[in-house]
């Protein structure tokens, strides 16, 4: 089915949402809240189910359906994605439900005066045939894509809507909240491939889930093309909060510059529906067979305290690698399990560095937990009394450098450190600065529930920046900072408790207490005079003291402890 609209603006404000499933009143009052505070937008795009099955949602469409209520914005639709919603759509053919909302139909295309084109398909994939009218089959998708891509000028098209998932969108990306198993269509998959959207949105799902940007060229064998952007949004009003409305301005593809068109953002990734036979391979030739090959990771030993009976814990404490006291083992190869191997060794410096924790420059005093891979200290000079710094054994620069075991580690610490804080009444705010440092310090600094909201924390990032001449990024959660940093890039980076990211990629100049600043500005801690470390220094024993007081108190989250 072919529509045409007549938006004649070049840049067209559009609102994405996830499944209504008939809370109509919730979706248009946000979207009417929205537009008071930003302005008209010209269209909302609904994917997902729209209608709901219970008797108060039916009561809320009635409204709309008898013009007792008004959608505020012009919205479109989709159809049924299951059986019990198949009676609210009087054909397969698009139509207007209720004044300012319109079923778009089944599948189809739908084309503006402006150019913008936006392909559509409703339902789910069929699992037999003939399929039911709520879903589609691979062959209907292949109907579709033909006419479009026939012409020699086919670049691509702006938006796709469809209600599923493509099957396998989280290749080379951040993983989704979802059965990753089960989620998606393949058919929905190779339909994205061969359409190459710039944007991309589904449902169904119950989560939210924005994917980094992906090329739909093969780089130094293809011409440059345009990126696309798939984005899954959550049912309306969930209550996990779970983000349902997705704002954008979008210039139709057919009246872009071709450089501007074809420009590739920072963080973009490979196309993750066109994997290569070794990516494809990988899990099962590493997936689960790593175990005896693998060298155990070098466990570091410090005696950190020289006063009888205290020991490196406060107390005795005895740790094990757990490997050297194992009896020998044949595996029925002749091979010997079991035996201690040469431990690997962390990356070294080059020079002197006041991290690496084999050095000796390090103020071991300060340290009060010790993984394999990772080491707690408190900050000298810190925010507050349990300001903390997540540091690797290993001389690291940035997270971006850091080994795969690492990583899962400083995410265990950030873990405990989270029950930590949460059971003293705090959240938690987390910043690297990957600039004028030599070693990777990742400060995590507590603050009071009763204090600020996670909004101000993020809205103080924000403002203190842009007083800066900086704009501050949002990422997405779940995202590998590598894909936006490789490594050597000189960069700032905070995670909030919400799983929120920012980041700043840094050009010239960069005010090194900027973390601090923020966090101690009126709005968040309210302590200024504490926002350059060195007006906060203690004496050594005071610095013993807050050690010894915050090791006995982190124990009980301290997954070190007995490894």
């Amino acid at each position: 089915m072919w529509f045409m609209f007549s938006y004649t603006n070049i840049k067209i404000h559009s609102l994405a949402c996830g499944d209504v499933e008939g809370r109509l009143n919730a979706l248009f009052s946000r979207v009417q809240a929205i537009q008071k505070k930003t302005g008209q937008f010209d269209l909302l795009l609904c994917v997902g189910e729209f209608f709901g099955t219970t008797p108060e949602a039916e009561a809320e469409w009635q409204e709309y359906k008898t013009r007792e209520k008004k959608a505020p914005i012009h919205t479109f639709i989709l159809g049924a994605a299951s059986q019990e919603t198949l009676k609210n759509f009087p054909s397969i053919d698009g139509c207007e439900l209720a004044e300012n909302i319109t079923y778009l139909g089944r599948r189809g295309v739908f084309t503006g005066v402006s150019g913008l084109q936006i392909v559509y398909v409703s339902g789910r994939e069929a699992l037999q045939e003939p399929a039911p009218a709520h879903c589609f089959t691979s062959k209907d998708l292949s109907a579709l894509v033909a006419p479009l891509t026939s012409s020699s000028k086919f670049r691509g098209v702006d938006i796709l809507l469809t209600s599923q998932w493509p099957r396998g969108v989280w290749h080379y990306a951040n993983n989704p909240e979802v059965n990753t198993k089960l989620c998606g269509s393949s058919s929905v998959a190779s339909l994205a491939e061969k359409l190459r959207p710039r944007y991309h949105f589904a449902a169904l799902e119950g989560a939210h889930y924005e994917r980094l940007p992906y090329r739909n060229h093969v780089v130094l064998q293809e011409n440059a093309q345009h990126v696309s952007r798939f984005i899954a949004l959550a049912p309306v009003n969930n209550p996990a909060k779970k983000k349902y409305l997705y704002a954008f301005n979008i210039i139709p593809m057919k009246v872009m510059d071709p450089s501007e068109l074809v420009k590739q953002p920072q963080d973009v990734t490979e196309n993750p529906y066109r994997r290569s036979t070794k990516d494809t391979t990988d899990t099962q030739k590493t997936g689960l067979n790593t175990t005896e090959e693998e060298e155990p990771p070098h466990q570091f030993f410090f005696d950190l305290s020289t006063k009888q009976g205290g020991g490196p814990w406060g107390r005795g404490r005895k740790r094990q690698t757990g490997r050297e006291g194992r009896e020998q083992q044949h595996d029925g190869d002749g091979h010997h399990r079991g035996q201690p191997k040469q431990p690997r060794r962390h990356p070294q410096p080059s020079g002197p560095c006041w991290f690496c924790l084999a050095s000796p420059q390090v103020e071991k005093h300060l340290v009060f937990s010790i993984g394999t891979h990772c080491y707690l200290a408190l900050a000298k000079g810190g925010l507050t009394p349990r300001h903390v710094l997540i540091l690797p054994i290993g001389h690291y620069q940035s997270v971006v450098e850091l080994s795969s075991e690492v990583v899962e580690e400083m995410e265990k610490y950030k873990a405990a450190l989270r029950s930590f804080y949460r059971s003293k009444g705090e959240r938690c705010v987390l910043f690297e600065r990957n600039y004028k440092s030599q070693h990777l310090q990742l400060q995590v600094v507590p603050v009071p529930l009763d204090r600020c909201i996670t909004e101000d924390i993020k809205d103080a990032f924000t403002v203190h920046a842009q007083e800066q001449q900086m704009e501050l990024m949002e990422i997405p959660q779940h995202t590998d900072l590598k894909q936006i940093a490789p490594p050597g890039t000189p960069y700032f980076y905070v995670e909030l408790d919400s799983g929120e990211k920012l980041f700043y990629r840094i050009q010239k100049h960069f005010p090194l207490q900027f973390g601090r600043e923020v966090l101690a500005s009126e709005a968040v801690l309210n302590i200024p005079t504490r926002a350059d470390w060195r007006e906060c220094k203690q004496s050594r024993e005071e610095e013993e003291e807050s050690c010894k007081l915050m090791r006995d108190d982190f124990q009980p989250y301290d997954f070190a402890w007995d490894a």
